[in-house]
Parts: C-alpha cells; sequence; structure tokens
C-alpha cells in the first residue's frame, strides 16, 4: 500500500546516534526493517518468552507471555498501520520492543525495584526498554546499543504521549541523543500504543477465563462484553463453550480496531505531513469518545476482578519480596552477580544501585527464582497460581 504523507519514511530518517559504515549491505532492507531484525534478534527480546504478563511464572504452556503478548500486540498494530498507510516495519518495532524494558514478575517486579531505587531516581520499565536498546543490549564491536533510529527510539519514548518529566533513565539518554519529549510522537507510535491496550484487553479475558478467575457470568455484567456475547450465541448457537467464548475475544478486538480506524480517519482531516501530526497537540491515533468511555469501564472491570483479584495480589505481594531480597543481596554481596557485572560495577551512587537494578531488570521470572534458590536456599514459595 502506497504510504501516506504524513506517515514516517524511513529513507527521511533522523539517523542514528553512531554513524555507520558496515562493510557493504546487508540486504535490500529499510532503516525501519534494520530496526525491528536488531530488535528480533536481540537476547533482550528472546528473555521476553520467560517474563510474566498477567500470572506470575505461569506454568501453563496455554498463557500468555511478555512474548507473545508482544507478537499479538504487532499482529495489531500492523493491520492498522497497513491500513491507514502508515510505515508497518516501524509500527512492528515499536510494538515487539514496547515490553523490553519489563523485569521479571511484570508490574510486581517493577514496583520492587522502584522502592530500592527510591532515594536513587527510582525504576520505569519504559524508560529501561530505551536504556536497554541504547546502552545494556551491545552486540557491536564499535558503539554499546543497538543503535536504533531516532523515529523508534522517540515512539518507545513518548508512545502514551509527550513526556513532561524524564526520568533519570530518559534524561540520560535524551541528553546525548535528543528525542523532543515535549511534543506528540509518529502515528507509528500512536498505534502501537493503542494496539497494546487492544491485545491486553481482550488476551487477558481469554487468559482469566482459562485460569478460572473470570466467569462468563463476569463477563456479561459488562455491557460491550454482554453485547458481543449476544452476537456469538446468535451466530454459534450450537457451538462448544469454549469456542464461543474465543469467538467473544476475537469479536471484540475487531470492533475495536475498526472504531479506532474510523475515528483515526476523522482525526487526521487537514493532517498533511509527519511534522502536522507532532504538533497537533493531541492523539490523532483514537477511539471514538463513545467507545472510549466503554474500553476504560472494560479496564475498570478487569482491574477489579483479574489484576487486583486477592490471589493476584498475594502472589504479587511475594514476587515482590523476591526482587527486593535479590537487590539487597547483590548490594551487600556484589560478587554474587554474573561475571562481567560485579566486577564493573561503581563504587559511587546511585550508579552502583541502578547497576545492579540493570542486572534484575534483565532477568527472567524463572532466572530470579533459581538465583534466589541458589543464593538463600530455598525455592520462593508461591509464585504460580495458575
Amino acid at each position: 500500500m502506497k504510504r501516506a504523507p504524513f506517515a514516517a519514511d524511513p529513507d527521511r530518517s533522523r539517523g542514528r546516534e553512531y554513524a555507520e559504515d558496515r562493510f557493504g549491505s546487508r540486504g535490500p532492507r529499510s532503516e525501519f526493517q534494520r530496526d525491528r531484525d536488531r530488535i528480533i534478534h536481540s537476547i533482550a527480546f528472546r528473555r521476553l518468552r520467560h517474563k510474566t504478563q498477567v500470572f506470575v511464572a505461569p506454568d501453563g504452556d496455554h498463557y500468555r507471555v511478555r512474548l507473545t503478548h508482544s507478537l499479538e500486540v504487532a499482529q495489531i498494530g500492523r493491520v492498522v498501520a497497513r491500513t491507514l498507510g502508515l510505515d508497518e516495519d516501524l509500527t512492528e518495532a515499536l510494538c515487539l520492543a514496547h515490553d523490553i524494558g519489563h523485569p521479571p514478575f511484570g508490574h510486581a517486579g517493577e514496583d520492587a525495584l522502584n522502592a530500592a531505587l527510591a532515594a536513587r531516581g527510582g525504576f520505569d520499565h519504559n524508560a529501561q526498554s530505551l536504556r536497554t536498546l541504547m546502552r545494556l543490549e551491545s552486540p557491536y564491536c564499535d558503539h554499546d546499543g543497538l543503535n536504533l533510529t531516532w523515529e523508534l527510539l522517540e515512539g518507545l519514548a513518548k508512545h502514551n504521549g509527550p513526556v513532561a518529566r524524564a526520568n533519570w533513565a530518559l534524561a540520560e539518554l535524551d541528553a546525548t541523543f535528543p528525542l523532543e519529549l515535549a511534543s506528540w510522537p509518529s502515528l507509528e507510535a500512536q498505534v502501537a500504543a493503542l494496539s497494546d491496550d487492544i491485545a491486553y484487553d481482550n488476551h487477558d479475558i481469554d487468559d482469566g477465563l482459562r485460569a478460572g478467575f473470570l466467569t462468563l457470568d463476569d463477563l456479561l455484567t459488562v455491557d460491550l462484553l454482554a453485547d458481543q456475547w449476544r452476537a456469538v450465541e446468535r451466530h454459534f448457537p450450537r457451538a462448544p463453550r469454549d469456542r464461543q467464548l474465543r469467538e467473544l475475544v476475537r469479536g471484540q478486538i475487531g470492533l475495536m480496531v475498526n472504531d479506532l480506524l474510523e475515528q483515526t480517519r476523522v482525526n487526521l482531516a487537514g493532517i498533511e505531513t509527519i511534522d502536522d501530526v507532532r504538533a497537533a497537540g493531541r492523539a490523532l491515533v483514537s477511539f471514538s469518545l463513545e467507545f472510549a468511555a466503554e474500553e476504560r469501564r472494560l479496564k475498570g472491570f478487569m482491574y477489579e476482578r483479574l489484576y487486583m483479584h486477592p490471589e493476584q495480589t498475594a502472589t504479587a505481594e511475594r514476587a515482590r519480596q523476591v526482587i527486593a531480597d535479590l537487590f539487597a543481596a547483590f548490594e551487600q554481596q556484589p560478587e554474587l552477580m554474573n561475571h562481567g557485572w560485579h566486577e564493573t560495577l561503581p563504587d559511587g551512587e546511585p550508579e552502583r544501585s541502578r547497576r545492579i537494578a540493570d542486572f534484575i531488570a534483565g532477568m527472567t521470572d524463572r532466572y530470579a527464582i533459581d538465583r534466589y534458590a541458589m543464593i538463600f536456599g530455598r525455592v520462593p514459595e508461591g509464585l504460580s497460581n495458575v
């Protein structure tokens, strides 16, 4: 499909932090395709397969993890980008990379690291995504990081909108490679943000049903879901219940995508260039006002019935304690960290603590559990509730 005039153009990229001269061409790829490929081939991306999405350290093979979630976000993002005439490769790269900074055990792990660094600038998974991609993941001989394009880094930094107050990690990176944090990002970044919402709004329902934390009766208390369920029953009255429920989730995704496309086309009236996008002063990729209200009610339901379920919060508290204990152990005995980490640990603060947080943030759920068992002589109990 022809690229729209307001789309990001890889031929007009603002470039990379470090100039590259790599012994000739490595295939007929655009700059944004190179970004996507660098992300997919990174160790940080591979580690997402063992990082919590909703359920901590799930035993079952059928539950989503950060990797499968990121792939599902990318699938939705590409469809939306293609339909709107945006750059699919940049959109896909943003979707694939958006959760790379998550520590083990999801938001529970993030809360623990934020508390551990409270006096040293705190911890934020979005800023950690950029720190990982720009400084920690370093496969090249001539510079740190993956050296991604300005457009990819800008989109990750502010896919949820302009950043009024950058935390220390993002501020340090912005100082060396300015990302214009006060402006709105590209449409591709905005698509990635809402594709993330669409994916977890619906796929978390699927996982919640599978785990028994949600029931059909629960879902029918939400008007949006009840309407979709009635449509499923009309079209597939004799289908098995499990297939009907999966059809419900698919239908919900389609409903959200179609509303987003319709409203975004309206919002783009008068927008002619990517500079117009950044100067618009508001998100241009959006749901309609009516549907946005329905989506907020759905989120409220999911927080009440799934994310804040007593079993979930109890598991999250145990996970937070594991990360807090690991941080304290590495702080007191740095030699417990891997080789290459404790030898290069800075002497002064806050750099020392931030480096310990980098090490922990890169862990998978299972590696954190194994490390805890090695240090404390016991496997932490109750870290999987499915």
